[in-house]
């Protein structure tokens, strides 16, 4: 049975899912500081084991970024990413009612452009606003 909780700040878990996708944990008080940090995320439990998590970080007001949409490679294809997603929106719509200028950012894994695609999401080239960039 599918469960959704919201903002669970369960280290192990969080980094059980991290290296479950391929990315590799951090050491548990930075992950413990980067959950306390987190404003709003959604958890996916089927029964009581994990099985996706997505998080909103940013200001709460002005710009909001989608962090972290992880599913469990056995569950992937699933529509847990889609139903994170859609948790993770419905939050960003309630916070628009406040700021309709509110702007709301995503870092696509490599491939995984389409997915977020389905959202309304554009490549920020697409949108007149430049590359995204990262420093390295």
């Amino acid at each position: 049975m599918i469960k959704l909780k919201e903002n669970n700040k369960n280290i192990d878990e969080f980094n059980l899912l991290y290296n479950s996708v391929g990315w590799g944990a951090y050491d548990n008080k930075i992950t413990q500081k980067s959950l306390d940090n987190t404003f709003y995320s959604i958890s996916v439990y089927d029964d009581n084991q994990i099985i996706g998590y997505g998080r909103i970080i940013g200001d709460s007001i002005c710009f909001l970024y989608i962090q972290d949409i992880m599913v469990k490679p056995e569950y992937q294809g699933n529509k847990i990413g889609t139903l994170i997603m859609n948790k993770l929106l419905e939050k960003i719509s309630q916070i628009k009612k406040e700021n309709p200028n509110l702007r709301v950012y995503l870092g696509a894994s490599k491939n995984k452009e389409k997915f977020y695609e389905n959202f309304g999401f554009v490549k920020r080239i697409d949108a007149g606003l430049g590359h995204g960039m990262i420093l390295k």
